[in-house]
């Protein structure tokens, strides 16, 4: 696994805007249908906002309707640890950089095949490295 990211508060505040600062250090939840990535189509890679870490690719993306960015596996699975969320009075699947313990959003049961999964990401949580279509040649 790739070393720890550790970071001050004041380093994170520093290298993020406010909103990437909310969403990942503090979990909170970007307005559904708002963030940069939700309606996103190029192929590439989706890395942490925070450290770069590999995250998703393009390929495993769908349109779930909810409003943010839907894949239906993680790139690496080692890049991604989950927990137990219990905020607001539901129990639900945190999603985190396993890297830099980043929040990315969470992970639901409802997604399409082959996984059946729905890693509900906030665009805030990502960037894009768009990667050339190998399908066009």
């Amino acid at each position: 696994m790739t070393e720890k990211v550790i970071k001050t508060d004041a380093e994170w505040r520093a290298m993020l805007d406010d909103e990437e600062y909310d969403v990942t250090r503090h979990a909170a939840t970007e307005a559904p249908f708002s963030g940069r990535y939700w309606d996103h189509h190029e192929h590439g890679i989706y890395t942490c906002v925070c450290c770069n870490t590999p995250l998703f690719a393009s390929d495993a993306k769908f349109d779930s309707g909810c409003g943010w960015p839907s894949y239906f596996t993680a790139l690496n699975p080692d890049n991604v640890k989950e927990k137990i969320d219990r905020a607001y009075g539901m129990i639900r699947t945190e999603v985190i950089c396993n890297v830099c313990d980043a929040h990315l959003g969470h992970v639901f049961n409802d997604g399409p095949p082959p996984t059946g999964l729905r890693y509900c990401i906030n665009s805030a949580s990502l960037r894009f490295d768009a990667t050339p279509d190998l399908n066009e040649s």
